[in-house]
């Protein structure tokens, strides 16, 4: 019989609904439940496309003996930790401070009153590599709880002071708040310089993440500055990904992180937070080099996006699993994308099998499990025949489409969808592909319509077209409004820039505090044992950084001194954290160098369908000054004009012209693109 979880909408929550546990959802009844009943929570925390979250629930909580024991001695509460960030972090946090370590699926035993006393993430069903079993676990709780419970509740006690204590960003207030200079900066780069892997690109040791977000900083800081070592790496590493195995070689898009440090086997789960950034970084790249394998990736990885992750509902799914059916009906990490000498022999043939071993690096001994091979670009000299591996590519894609695919997290998550609506509107615009500007524009409008109320505020998820019970967490609201900035860049339309402005005016009042910090939930969000708060980028940007990028973005193009002191403010932690750790803070750089760069605010008019008007407005687009903010709009009545830079903006001489300024002082304008690119550095 399916338990509470079958009336959840999370996808990762339906995974468990026909589990013998008797799971709850989050919710003070389960707390209540536990209360009246006189036993500990068992908080599990995951998500759909987490490969040890799957492990562990056919391993653990699909074994009656152990759901036995679990229900009788506990509450068991499961939560999607992409529905709920808040609950995640405040519990990772004690999780790591407990273990040094962290990780999903993440186990956690609380009081009735929520509050933690026993911490780990996976466990196996029997004692492996010093680990004990998850049933000894149980056993141990239980048995600590009966027999230790005052012991455990002055545990949790000093648990839950040491987490309300000082956190780290109102540390960081009490610091210098200014916002960063330019020796700050170079200071970030310095540092980043050391931890760069010059030989395989990326930075740091294994398992390695893409740097999407460092990247961008390193994109424009090489804008601001000419400086040809932070080009270098964003080039190095761009590379060694696009011809690794974390990259699909056959389909686009890209794995969450490579396990080795060569970017040869990849964590196979496909995120659609990371083809966002690293499709608008490689759209980036081509805008600074021309690069056409910066081209080719930013499309293929867009294309990706839109044929895989979009839903029926116009957004974007979150994610592809890592795991899929092998073909004998056991499900394997990667047994959708990795390929034997013999797999290629019976889709393509001896002659052309041949050609695309050495083509994509599939060895008799492999390079993952079993003698399969991820498949990878290894350096041909440039002696290849294109005709050729578009007919191989093509092929493969047909047979490997016969095998069982991953399972897909189709719910929207309004954060992440700011994410690909910014990254599909510019490479849209970039690449003349207005079906890319129509996808992103899709998923805004979703945004508007399914997640967001008439006061301003998003739901986080959605499913199906209906929203789900949680709310927004500050980086939806700064990740929302950062795509609608860019999506009215592109498109000229200026609702796109009123909306953006509605949800950064919820997060003055909701989110940030008197001295200028940021919290991660709204003031009247549900209270957790503590109220998380953490400027650090993870896989994607913080909502504190977001939040920057976004405000000053959104004061460039209205004026408003009250949204740029703000970002100011906020950017205050870039200049505590940027020089002792760079590589977790990437975002908040970037935002920096925009900061620091004014940012260029350009103003576009004229006619939308005059060539003149198209060129001035693409060489906007192009230009590559950090955080450049483009309004376009056609001569009329200034009342009309719903981009407070447009305003007082005539055509000069009757022509389309174009306004380049800074904190709305704007110089001479220009009618000649060729002038307007030379200005913003294209």
């Amino acid at each position: 019989m399916p338990n509470r979880l079958a009336h959840e909408t999370s996808p990762y929550l339906l995974q468990h609904a026909d589990n013998p546990v008797d799971w709850w959802p989050w919710s003070t009844d389960a707390f209540e439940e536990a209360r009246r009943r006189g036993v500990p929570v068992l908080l599990s925390v995951g998500y759909s496309s987490c490969h040890w979250c799957h492990v562990m629930a056919h391993e653990s909580f699909e074994d009656p003996q152990l759901a036995a024991l679990l229900n009788e001695h506990f509450v068991a509460v499961k939560v999607d930790r992409e529905e709920r960030p808040d609950v995640d972090a405040v519990y990772m946090e004690a999780v790591q401070a407990a273990t040094g370590q962290g990780g999903w699926p993440m186990t956690v035993f609380l009081t009735p009153d929520a509050e933690p006393f026993y911490f780990g993430t996976y466990f196996p069903p029997a004692p492996r590599h010093g680990m004990p079993s998850f049933g000894q676990v149980l056993e141990g709780v239980r048995s600590a709880w009966a027999d230790r419970r005052d012991e455990v509740g002055e545990v949790a006690g000093r648990i839950v002071a040491d987490l309300s204590g000082r956190s780290l960003a109102e540390s960081l207030a009490e610091g210098d708040q200014r916002p960063p200079r330019p020796e700050d900066l170079a200071g970030a780069l310095l540092g980043l310089t050391r931890a760069f892997d010059a030989v395989h690109g990326g930075f740091g040791d294994a398992p390695k993440f893409p740097p999407a977000m460092v990247l961008e900083f390193l994109l424009r800081h090489h804008a601001r500055t000419g400086s040809v070592g932070a080009l270098e790496m964003v080039e190095a590493t761009c590379a060694a990904m696009a011809r690794g195995g974390i990259y699909d070689q056959l389909g686009g898009g890209f794995a969450r992180y490579s396990v080795d440090r060569e970017w040869v086997v990849p964590h196979f789960e496909k995120m659609l937070y990371d083809n966002a950034l690293l499709c608008r970084v490689y759209a980036h790249l081509w805008r600074a080099t021309g690069s056409d394998l910066a081209r080719r990736i930013a499309l293929e990885t867009a294309d990706f996006m839109v044929r895989e992750l979009r839903t029926d509902q116009g957004g974007f799914a979150s994610a592809l699993d890592a795991d899929s059916d092998d073909g004998t009906g056991r499900h394997a990490e990667g047994a959708y994308y990795a390929w034997t000498p013999e797999q290629l022999r019976a889709a393509l043939g001896d002659r052309d099998a041949e050609f695309a071993a050495l083509y994509f690096g599939v060895t008799e001994e492999g390079t993952f499990e079993e003698g399969a091979s991820v498949l990878q670009l290894p350096d041909s000299g440039g002696l290849v025949d294109a005709a050729r591996v578009a007919s191989v590519k093509e092929r493969l894609l047909a047979a490997r489409a016969e095998r069982p695919r991953p399972g897909r997290d189709d719910k929207i998550v309004a954060s992440w969808n700011g994410l690909a609506i910014a990254a599909l509107a510019e490479t849209g615009a970039y690449f003349d592909r207005p079906d890319l500007v129509q996808a992103a524009t899709d998923a805004a409008d979703l945004l508007i319509r399914v997640h967001m109320d008439w006061k301003a505020r998003l739901h986080r998820t959605s499913r199906d077209g209906t929203p789900g019970t949680n709310s927004g967490v500050l980086d939806d609201y700064a990740n929302v409004a950062e795509g609608l900035l860019a999506l009215s860049s592109v498109t000229g339309e200026g609702v796109w820039v009123e909306f953006a402005g509605f949800l950064l005016d919820t997060v003055l009042v909701q989110f940030t505090a008197p001295d200028g910090t940021l919290y991660d939930t709204a003031a009247d969000a549900e209270r957790l044992i503590r109220r998380p708060q953490d400027p650090t980028d993870n896989a994607t940007p913080s909502g504190w950084t977001a939040a920057a990028g976004a405000l000053l973005s959104y004061a460039a193009l209205s004026g408003s001194s009250l949204h740029r002191d703000a970002a100011e403010r906020a950017l205050g932690v870039v200049t505590a954290l940027g020089g002792r750790a760079p590589r977790f803070i990437g975002w908040g750089l970037a935002a920096a160098e925009a900061a620091l760069d004014g940012p260029r605010e350009v103003a576009v008019v004229g006619p939308p369908d005059d060539p003149a008007t198209r060129a001035l407005h693409r060489a906007a687009l192009l230009g590559t000054a950090p955080g450049t903010v483009v309004a376009l709009g056609a001569p009329g009545e200034d009342d009309a004009v719903e981009v407070p830079l447009l305003m007082a903006r005539p055509l000069v001489d009757g022509r389309p012209a174009a306004y380049v300024c800074r904190r709305f002082a704007c110089e001479q304008p220009t009618t000649d693109p060729e002038e307007l690119a030379e200005r913003l550095g294209s």
